[in-house]
């Protein structure tokens, strides 16, 4: 018997975190784009700048557009410029007629003003060109903008945070994936299961628990009681599987038509929308350093999930039944009770995937989570769980879903069409799972 090599070991455990650190440098460079500043650091940046050029003594005035980066921007320039006792005429925060209609009004007055700090967006605007000939009352004004600076769009703060968004109800449902794949089974029901949970946490909020007028308490319960009917539905395939020898394909199959068409049933094909905004704190909320409260539920979940499948009893288990499931018998591993419990734990966190997304759109619809099972499955196998069960780390599943992510986040990016994006998944899935074929081969050669 020969042991396995050094080199093979370290693929083994670090492969995917090399295939992920990857896939961000080759998107990093692919998406490098001339950018401009924008919010609050665009607004401070050129703030300090007039002080520079103009001293504290400085007539300014602020012009941005509309949205939330150029409030933003103008409420940076302001504090930095009135903290430093500069005179800030105005903040024409609106569309270029208002701001035309300003400076006109200042000309006409005969105010002097020696800059204007203008956003991005408010400095392409026509009238911000030509400033001596178009407002003479104001004296020679210097017009400061944004810099422009190459950054790839990819390590955006905004497109970091919408991967880790996109990520958290994916990553969730892969938790319980991994645990059914581990003992050798399979669950394709789980998207539909998130739009069953959030249907029914919405139809419960807005008949039950005063719709928008909603405690946060009534929204917990409810959001509780579609996890709980999600873990039923789960229990049920696990029934299936160990009671009557089904398999887990066919099993979960014909729950994935159950749980959508209970779904869409109850909705009436219709859209849930009267939630109290908020509901919107699981989803859209960042308590901790900025981290969206979903991701940070993600991790809590892995950390549990990894200390149970490396420390604790049932984990051993879920390995023995995977790994052979009349052996683990034999030697008194409770089968059919640990494939009921990842049946149930899987529908669980397909439920809790469908509060989540209740929390992140305000909303429950049947739609949600359709073809989730797809990225849950290939974030599972890429991550490098075994298909034939047996074989797996939920903290690989994570890796793996990082890189369905950022696969997914980076074609967005470089404007790939939908559809070539489904084809590329799918030769990811099928990929994964060649490749661990390969390895178990080569594996029992090995041993040979």
């Amino acid at each position: 018997m020969r042991g396995e090599s050094p080199m093979r070991r370290f693929l083994s455990d670090y492969g995917m975190v090399l295939v992920l650190v990857a896939l961000c440098a080759a998107l990093s460079v692919a998406t490098i784009a001339e950018q401009l500043g924008a919010g609050a650091p665009a607004g401070e940046e050129l703030a300090t700048q007039a002080l520079q050029q103009f001293g504290p003594q400085a007539h300014v005035v602020i012009v941005g557009g509309e949205g939330l980066e150029d409030g933003a921007f103008a409420r940076a320039a302001a504090e930095v410029l009135g903290n430093a006792g500069a005179s800030v005429l105005a903040r024409a925060n609106d569309t270029p007629r208002k701001a035309r209609l300003f400076l006109e009004d200042l000309s006409q007055k005969g105010v002097k003003i020696e800059v204007i700090v203008a956003s991005a967006r408010a400095g392409r605007w026509a009238v911000l060109e030509g400033i001596p000939v178009k407002y003479p009352g104001l004296g020679p004004v210097k017009v400061l903008t944004p810099r422009p600076y190459m950054w790839p769009n990819f390590l955006k703060t905004d497109n970091l945070r919408n991967i880790a968004n996109q990520i958290a109800i994916i990553a969730i449902l892969a938790v319980g994936m991994t645990l059914v794949i581990i003992t050798g089974g399979i669950d394709l029901s789980v998207g539909s299961m998130i739009a069953l949970a959030a249907v029914v946490t919405a139809l419960l909020i807005r008949d039950f628990a005063g719709a928008t007028e909603a405690s946060v308490g009534a929204m917990v319960v409810c959001g509780g009681a579609a996890i709980a009917a999600c873990a039923v539905l789960g229990l049920v395939n696990g029934f299936l599987v160990t009671k009557f020898d089904v398999p887990p394909f066919i099993a979960t199959l014909g729950m994935l038509l159950i749980a959508s068409g209970t779904a869409y049933l109850l909705a009436q094909g219709q859209s849930i929308y009267e939630l109290p905004v908020s509901a919107q704190w699981l989803g859209r909320g960042a308590d901790l350093l900025g981290v969206p409260n979903a991701v940070v539920l993600m991790l809590i979940l892995y950390a549990v999930a990894h200390i149970m499948m490396t420390r604790m009893t049932l984990g051993r288990y879920i390995y023995a039944v995977g790994g052979n499931r009349e052996a683990a018998r034999l030697s008194g591993v409770p089968v059919k009770r640990v494939l009921l419990m990842v049946y149930a734990i899987c529908g669980a966190f397909a439920g809790l995937g469908g509060v989540v997304m209740v929390s992140q759109f305000q909303s429950g619809a049947p739609m949600f989570g359709e073809r989730s099972e797809m990225a849950v499955i290939a974030a599972v196998v890429v991550g490098g769980t075994s298909i034939a069960g047996g074989e797996g780390k939920v903290l690989g599943t994570l890796i793996g879903a990082f890189i369905i992510a950022v696969i997914q986040n980076g074609m967005n990016l470089l404007g790939i069409h939908t559809y070539t994006q489904m084809v590329v998944l799918g030769a990811v899935i099928i990929g994964a799972v060649v490749l661990d074929r390969i390895r178990i081969a080569s594996g029992a050669m090995g041993r040979a």
